[in-house]
């Protein structure tokens, strides 16, 4: 591993290179880019009025796309994960809801330092730490709001 700390001599830094470069390197993602947060959103609106109208398996569909576009931020990631653990509820599903409860604890922190699995659904029936093809809808919106998926 490579040492983390500057070598002091005398009051002269004379490596900073690793620190540099580890600033560099590490991309911390917070909120969701404007490019992006329409698509989001309009996935979640259409998750609401699906969820509203009895439609549950469309409703679930969308959560989940919303899950794909916004898992790289974590806020976006986080809310997704709550609404899906609320739809658990809802279903009375104790898969669902036993499989939302780590994701909201764990999903944001993942989203936070960049270590998603790129294109996973969210859901409590695939695994949490697998990437998965993204349909080419989804990809196109990537593409649309200039978000680089990897």
């Amino acid at each position: 591993m490579p040492n983390l700390f500057p070598k002091i001599v005398g009051n002269r830094i004379l490596e900073l290179q690793t620190i540099r470069k580890l600033n560099k390197d590490m991309k911390f993602y917070t909120s969701i880019p404007e490019s992006l947060k329409p698509y989001y959103k309009a996935e979640l609106d259409k998750y609401r009025i699906k969820n509203s109208n009895g439609d549950l398996k469309s409703a679930w569909n969308h959560l989940e796309r919303a899950h794909i576009i916004g898992q790289k931020y974590p806020f976006a990631h986080t809310f997704v994960h709550w609404k899906m653990l609320q739809f658990g509820i809802k279903i009375k599903s104790g898969k669902e809801i036993m499989g939302q409860i780590p994701r909201l604890i764990f999903g944001g922190v993942k989203s936070f330092v960049g270590k998603i699995p790129v294109g996973n659904t969210g859901g409590a029936n695939v695994p949490p730490l697998k990437s998965f093809p993204i349909e080419k809808e989804l990809e196109n919106i990537f593409v649309k709001a200039g978000i680089k998926l990897n």
